[in-house]
């Protein structure tokens, strides 16, 4: 039961509001001095403050700037008889949620008080998913903390509130399936069954019975009755990756189970009726496959009610190192070996990288550079090969040989020269050429440094800015 206090110092007012309070549900404790309010307030937790403005000790402004100071949770609302504009504009800028001038009806009263409840649940509601979700992330491995995933994040939070249907598209690997294991953690079905199905893993012939279900002698081969995925998911979420690839002939039989909640096993006329609620995904932009007549319109309009759409890697290249990290620890813990690391040269190579396969493509290269490097450091010729070549190309630039075991074969001048070389290289990049942070970087002089950059035949070496 929510807890009001009221601080009225008119008698016949105060036990008008008292009594409608408590007929409207709410316990209800009430005094005629401000400076009692603000005592009660201190010694115990109210959901909202109902003060006037004028009182015969101090005034609600002073109630008001009291209580939030030690209770900012705790709402209040400003009464009063001189509906002066600048005790509401004070008011409302000390933090009262609302302001009403008297005379007032009691129903406009509880109507604001229900307001502010109703917001508050909401925001308590909305911390908690957020709390659940940061929760959510690392035990279902979305990390990230690029703004754009932070923003997916919020829109994850709020979906999840509902149960809308929900369209996910974004580029394979972009972990659409984590998002909707997200979506239904978050949601209110998340006791309840979570079923999944890939549209483009099943025959066409089969997949009406997947959907669906089928009943004994329905076709050649069905023995017995099957339940189908749609009945498995009853209570909880059933998710169809790969929509965009379902068979034109069976999205107009999915529009209208996905409108009625109900369809037919085959081989049965007996309705089944299901709770479900539906998200898809898809790799396939299906605005374009709708325009080119591969997908029906009716079933798009229906599906995209709450769509998501998952930004590729190249799009966050911010979140590579977060993701570089987990995925060495993960392996690490995995194979129970030593967490491999990412020399800074491998790491400008991941930076630079397009990753047309997003995140799952740089996962399989860090398992693969951890399985293949020497000395638990991953060099740029320990990436795919698709990789290797970027960096043997950003190796030639700074006239480096970027092939597998390079440094091991020259004798120890030349190698100490390489190694100097690719320090000088990186120092530059991270201080974005000044050449006094270069300097200061390396920890030597500035004439020191452009002895270097002259030695090593950096085309900077004339050029780079002092500023």
């Amino acid at each position: 039961m929510y807890k009001i206090l009221l601080i009225e110092d008119e008698r016949s007012m105060r036990l008008g509001l008292m009594h409608g309070l408590k007929a409207a549900g709410y316990n209800v404790v009430a005094t005629d001095k401000g400076t009692k309010g603000i005592e009660l307030a201190a010694q115990q937790y109210f959901d909202l403050v109902v003060t006037d403005v004028r009182l015969p000790d101090t005034d609600g402004l002073e109630v008001l700037r009291r209580v939030k100071n030690f209770s900012p949770d705790t709402g209040i609302v400003i009464i009063t008889a001189f509906a002066e504009v600048k005790n509401a504009v004070a008011a409302i800028k000390d933090g009262a949620y609302d302001y009403l001038a008297k005379p007032f009806d009691q129903e406009e009263l509880q109507m604001i008080i229900a307001r502010f409840l109703r917001q508050r649940e909401l925001e308590c509601e909305n911390s908690r998913l957020k709390e659940e979700l940061q929760q959510c992330r690392f035990s279902e491995k979305i990390i990230a903390e690029t703004p754009v995933m932070e923003a997916l994040f919020e829109k994850i939070s709020a979906v999840a509130r509902t149960d809308s249907a929900v369209l996910i598209q974004g580029e394979s690997g972009t972990g659409k399936e984590l998002v909707v294991n997200a979506i239904h953690e978050l949601s209110a079905r998340r006791d309840k069954p979570l079923v999944k199905i890939n549209c483009a893993a099943i025959p066409e012939a089969l997949l009406e019975s997947e959907l669906f279900g089928h009943e004994k002698g329905a076709f050649t081969g069905a023995l017995q009755r099957r339940m189908g995925k749609f009945e498995a998911a009853h209570g909880g979420t059933f998710f169809l990756d790969e929509i965009g690839d379902m068979p034109l002939a069976l999205q107009a039989k999915l529009l209208r189970v996905i409108e009625n909640l109900s369809f037919e096993r085959l081989g049965s006329n007996e309705s089944v009726k299901v709770d479900v609620r539906t998200i898809y995904a898809t790799a396939k932009n299906l605005e374009q496959e709708k325009d080119a007549h591969r997908f029906r319109a009716d079933l798009y309009y229906r599906l995209n009610v709450l769509p998501i759409t998952l930004p590729p890697l190249r799009q966050r290249r911010d979140d590579i190192p977060l993701l570089v990290r987990h995925f060495s620890e993960k392996i690490a813990k995995k194979n129970g070996t030593a967490q491999v690391t990412v020399s800074p040269a491998a790491m400008r190579v991941l930076m630079s990288h397009e990753f047309p396969g997003n995140v799952r493509e740089l996962k399989h290269a860090i398992e693969m550079a951890a399985t293949f490097c020497k000395g638990n450091i991953i060099e740029p010729y320990d990436l795919p090969e698709a990789m290797a070549r970027a960096a043997e190309t950003e190796g030639k630039k700074c006239g480096l040989e970027a092939g597998p075991g390079a440094l091991d074969t020259l004798p120890l001048p030349e190698k100490i020269k390489t190694m100097e070389k690719e320090l000088i290289a990186q120092a530059l990049e991270e201080m974005g050429g000044v050449k006094k942070d270069v300097a200061k970087r390396l920890g030597v002089s500035r004439g020191t440094l452009w002895r270097k950059l002259k030695e090593h035949d950096f085309p900077c070496a004339d050029d780079i800015s002092d500023d």
